[in-house]
């Protein structure tokens, strides 16, 4: 029994093997595109971890350390974003968030090697809330395999779907596994913000919040670049790129108002396998059309003239 799945999820795994029958989460076209990538489904595969969040961090003022005006108002203050840690970051909450996607993503993987899969595509990573209190991480997506080949001792992973996925394979490439890029940035409002926010303000930019978002989206895709690497991967292709905006009272200063910026980053990594597309793509004779109107009539009274 696999160290990695419920025993429940064992049970499942077993029944589909002596079933001789496979499901999947794929479409009729997703499904051809598969095939015509040399692979063909093994089956549905799935992971979820539930998780109770109890310490998040965040609970100072994220403004603490910007310096304070009159009456303790902060007269300036600068973004704390989780990776940097620091006062008023939520560096628990983000690690909870990594931990629980990767326990769902490595729990769908040993189904996929349970199924002899070599790796899982259509993969969609969702949250919900669970019932009785606490999060539900859940991974889902079909896992599919190249008749003949050898195990991997890692099987793939990709968001992509059946269509995007052959489209890499054809084109040379080739998925590495899925990768996060999770960021929290949470910035108090100063004066300054204050000011830029009211209705006598106009039509102005408020910088502290073009700098919470800037902060909180280049942190994501730092994040995002290091799990690429972490993985061997040579690039990344996005398919979400998830920002959430939230207010809250400032657990520091009475009256006074935080936002706080989620930012969250989902990609497939991958690598080159192959270049006889390009070193093909280079030999093929190039046609080229005269956009010459005259050369072109030239060129077709010499022609009628070399038959004759």
């Amino acid at each position: 029994m696999s160290n990695d799945l419920p025993p429940a999820a064992e049970a499942r795994m077993a029944e589909i093997r002596s079933s001789g029958t496979w499901g999947s989460a794929l479409t009729a076209d997703e499904f051809a595109a598969v095939r015509s990538a040399g692979f063909e489904p093994a089956g549905q595969v799935l992971g979820a971890a539930v998780y109770n969040i109890g310490y998040t961090g965040g609970y100072g003022c994220p403004g603490a350390w910007g310096g304070y005006s009159y009456a303790w108002a902060p007269a300036t203050t600068r973004t704390q974003v989780s990776s940097r840690g620091g006062y008023g970051s939520f560096g628990p909450l983000v690690n909870t968030m990594y931990e629980a996607r990767r326990k769902a993503i490595s729990r769908m993987v040993a189904e996929c090697t349970e199924l002899g899969g070599h790796g899982v595509v259509g993969v969609r990573l969702t949250i919900g809330s669970f019932p009785s209190g606490g999060l539900e991480f859940k991974a889902i997506g079909t896992a599919i395999r190249a008749p003949g080949a050898r195990p991997l001792r890692h099987p793939f992973t990709s968001d992509l779907s059946g269509q995007d996925f052959a489209k890499l394979v054809h084109s040379g490439w080739m998925a590495a596994g899925l990768v996060l890029g999770i960021s929290i940035a949470a910035r108090h409002d100063d004066w300054r913000t204050v000011g830029q926010t009211r209705w006598s303000a106009g039509n102005a930019e408020v910088t502290g919040w073009t700098e919470l978002v800037n902060d909180a989206r280049h942190d994501a895709r730092q994040q995002l670049a290091a799990d690429v690497k972490r993985l061997g991967g040579e690039g990344v292709v996005i398919a979400d790129m998830d920002m959430r905006v939230r207010e809250r009272e400032c657990p520091a200063q009475e009256g006074g108002r935080d936002h706080v910026i989620e930012a969250v980053n989902i990609g497939t990594a991958i690598v080159r396998f192959t270049s006889s597309h390009s070193e093909r793509d280079r030999q093929t004779p190039l046609a080229i059309m005269s956009l010459d109107p005259q050369r072109r009539q030239a060129a077709r009274v010499d022609i009628g003239q070399n038959r004759r």
